[in-house]
């Protein structure tokens, strides 16, 4: 693979980055990839305000994976609560499995780690998934045991095809000698 460049987005970026988020997690197209959430959730993926608000706050990147260009991939990185948060991870469904996630992934914790000093980096994932949780089991991430609940009656962020969803935090030392 060859190796992406990466830059932050802008506000121009917002519809692309909702087209890329939306095919990689809905609807048919995301059933190319592996990341789909199309039997979980329907409807949007991510509201272009609350991008928006993400791109405009302090300690706060989204992410952008592009070669020649071409938007290939996509994540949220930020601080929250003294440690890294690693959020709207996506990669066109036809490029998953070929290391481009590993890239973005690898370049969200160098941020967090060498740029602002974080001594750790979390995520939120949907505690059904648990194929997306072993990948990022074999990246160093941990099993907190903390749940945060799914925001029923928020359409901004889906629509639940299940009443039993829920998000898991994990999490990853980012230097030596942190515990998980």
């Amino acid at each position: 693979m060859d190796m992406p460049t990466f830059r932050h987005a802008i506000h121009a970026d917002i519809p692309a980055i909702v087209e890329l988020v939306t095919a990689a997690y809905r609807g048919e197209s995301s059933r190319k990839g592996w990341t789909t959430e199309a039997d979980l959730l329907d409807g949007p993926r991510i509201d272009p305000g609350v991008l928006a608000a993400d791109i405009d706050r302090p300690r706060s990147i989204v992410l952008l994976a592009e070669r020649a260009g071409t938007l290939l991939a996509c994540a949220h990185v930020a601080e929250e609560d003294g440690a890294g948060y690693f959020g709207m991870f996506a990669v066109r469904p036809d490029l998953q499995a070929g290391g481009l996630g590993k890239a973005v992934l690898a370049e969200a914790e160098r941020i967090a780690r060498d740029d602002w000093e974080l001594p750790t980096m979390r995520m939120t994932v949907i505690d059904v998934r648990e194929s997306l949780i072993a990948y990022y089991g074999r990246r160093g991430y941990r099993r907190t045991g903390i749940h945060k609940p799914f925001p029923y009656g928020d359409e901004r962020f889906g629509i639940p095809l299940r009443d039993d969803l829920r998000f898991e935090v994990l999490e990853k030392p980012l230097r030596a000698g942190v515990a998980a």
